[in-house]
């Protein structure tokens, strides 16, 4: 991440964690999930601060937004709707349902992406504390944990590749 208002055009060397190949079935689901996690990171890493929170579409999505509305998620379910915790902290509200997505340039990308990060360290504290069968809190227990972790996967994957083709219009950063 550059804080001034050029990015690097690169990616960083790759140290995402790899998902076990031989792995037991949460194993499997925690490796995938917490790979999509630190490719969020890798495919932000480099970018200026003013790029992060560049519109390059019709919406109000960003790099900065994503990674923003990303930390909401985990913290919803895992925190909210799986641990049942209450006052769990959104950017997002019912006068404003898209507040997590409104960055400006003044906005640091380093602290976005450290609250990010922050907010999949709780997940996994959360998550550690149950099993894979366990029922939500909230929602009348409609969710397991196994449902919380695949949907956690599917929502960063896609997220993911949002900021995958924002980076590369970007500054023309490309990788798997």
């Amino acid at each position: 991440m550059t804080s001034g208002g050029t990015s690097t055009g690169t990616l960083p060397d790759d140290d995402r964690p790899q998902a076990p190949e031989r792995g037991g079935e949460r194993e499997s689901i925690e490796g995938f999930l917490d790979f999509q996690r630190a490719s969020v990171v890798w495919k932000a890493t480099g970018l200026s601060d003013a790029d992060a929170a560049k519109q390059l579409l019709p919406s109000i999505t960003t790099v900065s937004g994503l990674i923003r509305h990303l930390a909401d998620v985990e913290r919803s379910w895992m925190r909210e709707d799986l641990a049942g915790e209450q006052g769990v902290p959104y950017r997002w509200s019912e006068e404003d349902p898209d507040g997590e997505f409104r960055v400006t340039a003044d906005d640091s990308l380093a602290a976005i992406i450290a609250d990010y990060e922050a907010a999949c360290a709780e997940s996994r504290e959360v998550a550690a504390r149950f099993h894979l069968d366990d029922r939500s809190a909230a929602q009348e227990g409609r969710f397991t944990l196994r449902w919380i972790l695949l949907h956690l996967t599917e929502e960063t994957a896609r997220h993911l590749g949002h900021i995958d083709i924002l980076r590369e219009l970007l500054d023309g950063a490309t990788g798997e």
